[in-house]
């Protein structure tokens, strides 16, 4: 049986977060990567998840495997048991130098339905795409955008890891869109890649107290927000649609439509007119 509470995803910007979440990493160097991924995993691990860590280029299998033995308690009795599987990135994502994103997904769908048959809460997976964006830079956009699609509404979260010194800046926004999180990590230090106007939003649900006048100081379940919800929320409230919230907030209307229907579970309301009665405490 399911239990109720939130994946913990082991990043400290982040805490818990809900199934279904496609959370992007942009690292400086390989020991960032390596610390953060561990983590992640150890979060799966503790909470009963199963864990697939798929490496590639700069990690080989014996770093993600020194790295996880350095942070999980038993670690290869958990290994042992199928609860982590470390393999190529390859064995997922080219077969042959061709890019199938039918494969890719459907043995995702396949591994959830296997971990939650043998028990498990949910599948936790990890990649690191890098290598993929020079050769296959069309597929691995659709690959993003793929990858949102399938996690969507099922027990999977996903982390997918990006080289900063490898990535073209002018690629950034475009992965940063494709993702419900965006983190960077540089020598131990973290950062979210909010962009000014997402920055600027996530104060607008204090802003409404004074633009509508009576919004609920403490409305249900205010602590349970995240800070993006917070900015999504207030954009809701204010009558914007999915695409002009995506539009205002420099992210894309299918990352709006996660976000709201988080809201709409956390806050317990029906529809958007349910919403705007509980918040403005009509």
């Amino acid at each position: 049986m399911h239990t109720a509470s939130l994946p913990k995803t082991g990043i400290p910007l982040i805490g818990e977060t809900d199934w279904g979440t496609n959370i992007c990493l942009f690292y400086e160097t390989k020991d960032d990567l390596l610390k953060t991924t561990a983590a992640y995993f150890e979060a799966g691990v503790a909470d009963h998840e199963l864990c697939v860590w798929a490496v590639s280029d700069p990690v080989t299998e014996i770093d993600a495997k020194d790295a996880l033995q350095s942070c999980i308690l038993g670690f290869q009795d958990y290994v042992a048991s199928g609860a982590i599987d470390i393999s190529s990135n390859e064995q997922w994502d080219l077969k042959e130098d061709e890019f199938n994103l039918q494969r890719i997904t459907g043995g995702w769908t396949a591994k959830l339905n296997q971990a939650l048959e043998r028990g498990y809460q949910g599948l936790r997976i990890s990649g690191n795409a890098s290598w993929l964006e020079t050769n296959h830079w069309k597929e691995f956009c659709e690959y993003d955008q793929e990858i949102d699609r399938c996690v969507a509404g099922k027990r999977i979260i996903v982390l997918c890891t990006h080289s900063l010194s490898a990535q073209r800046a002018l690629d950034v926004p475009e992965i940063v869109r494709a993702h419900h999180f965006t983190i960077y990590r540089r020598h131990d230090e973290w950062e979210f890649a909010d962009s000014p106007k997402l920055k600027q939003a996530a104060a607008e649900i204090e802003q409404l107290k004074e633009t509508v006048g009576k919004l609920a100081a403490h409305f249900p379940a205010a602590e349970q927000l995240t800070h993006r919800e917070k900015a999504v929320l207030a954009q809701i409230v204010q009558g914007g649609s999915s695409k002009e919230i995506g539009r205002e907030l420099g992210i894309s209307p299918r990352t709006i439509e996660f976000h709201r229907a988080n809201i709409m579970t956390k806050i317990g309301a029906r529809n958007v007119a349910d919403l705007v009665r509980i918040i403005l405490g009509d």
